[in-house]
């Protein structure tokens, strides 16, 4: 990231579009935020109201899909399978190790995907049915995180760039220590410890019964594997998971959706310049995320299930093929390492706006 000391803030003389000024901005103990910031509204929801105005048929995409439950359960066994053939398999070799990249990372990155379609009671009708199923689908993921993701990423979308609310923005520290490349690396090797843990430094919501439920059905089929197969299992499913966050193709997808990589010159930031914050993606490796690459359409639409999703694009294809996109998460992985005018702080910030923390009830989260 530039050592420039420009920040980005809005003046809101167009309701309809976030427009960017730079003003220097100073913060405690001297240090500049370089974030983006803006102080209008998140795009999304005036997108979604002129696209439902100019197509109100796209409200027909909405509702859950079936095929879902079936795509899952399929992703379940396989891991469970590769699990129990790798228990005799020594930890540190190379037949582990490439598995657990090749099959467990993609496998498991494509059930992350899945509970966070799942989180949007897009898998079945009945919201119990989904929060029941999303504690399936985290069954191969190792670690029990299902019921906690639903609340911090529907906040994610009702606050998208809120300060203090989108747990998906970096926080100070991590501006601060991680902005080179040798942080960034780091950042993007160990990041799915960031994106499980950070949340938890923003805000706390309140452990539900769900929570309680995830955690022992966790525990019980962790148990029940190393008894029945080995401990090596436990650990293919665990290495899976923390690769499907690393180093991964599919890992792109993360820091893709919603890091600015082509902000205008620092110098000409003093001029009216719209910077978008969602970023769509539509290379072969939807075909492994559940779409979660068409991630303009999503937030337009988050009741849109994946399969659906390109037929959004398509029926209102004049609201997205002017916006910016990536053409690859690889790419995308490398280019924010080594840009140096690329880093943490490349994502757009905003003061206000979205849900309040200490709105989130127990019925709320379980809903």
């Amino acid at each position: 990231m530039s050592s420039s000391t420009s920040t980005v803030a809005v003046k809101n003389t167009d309701p309809s579009t976030a427009r960017l000024r730079a003003v220097a901005d100073s913060r405690s103990g001297g240090k500049k935020d370089q974030f983006f910031w803006t102080y209008t509204d998140e795009p999304h929801r005036t997108r979604r109201q002129a696209i439902i105005k100019a197509h109100p048929e796209v409200t027909k995409l909405c509702g859950p899909e079936p095929l879902t439950k079936y795509l899952v359960a399929a992703t379940v066994a396989l891991q469970v399978l590769c699990a129990y053939l790798l228990r005799d398999t020594p930890v540190i070799s190379v037949p582990f190790v490439l598995t657990a990249y090749i099959i467990g990372a993609t496998a498991n990155q494509s059930l992350f995907l899945a509970i966070h379609e799942i989180s949007h009671n897009l898998a079945f009708r009945s919201a119990s049915n989904n929060r029941l199923f999303a504690i399936f689908a985290n069954l191969p993921i190792g670690v029990p995180y299902s019921a906690s993701f639903r609340p911090y990423h529907l906040t994610h979308h009702k606050s998208l760039g809120v300060d203090g609310l989108d747990t998906d923005l970096p926080t100070a520290l991590e501006a601060v220590f991680l902005d080179s490349i040798l942080g960034k690396a780091f950042f993007c090797t160990f990041q799915i410890f960031f994106y499980a843990l950070r949340p938890m430094m923003v805000y706390q919501i309140p452990i539900s019964q769900v929570h309680l439920l995830n955690i022992i059905v966790q525990v019980a089929f962790n148990v029940v594997l190393v008894k029945y197969a080995s401990g090596n299992a436990l650990w293919y499913l665990i290495m899976s998971s923390f690769l499907a966050g690393s180093l991964h193709p599919c890992a792109g997808h993360f820091i893709a959706e919603h890091y600015v990589f082509s902000p205008p010159p620092r110098n000409t930031l003093s001029k009216d310049i719209p910077i978008p914050e969602t970023f769509s993606y539509y290379g072969c490796l939807n075909m492994v995320t559940y779409n979660v690459g068409l991630h303009n359409e999503h937030h337009d639409f988050p009741a849109v299930p994946w399969s659906r999703l390109p037929a959004l694009n398509e029926m209102a294809k004049e609201f997205y093929v002017d916006l910016p996109k990536t053409d690859s998460w690889v790419g995308t992985i490398w280019n924010f390492i080594w840009d140096k005018e690329v880093g943490m702080t490349c994502r757009v910030k905003r003061k206000e706006g979205g849900r309040k923390v200490g709105g989130w009830t127990e019925k709320e989260i379980q809903a």
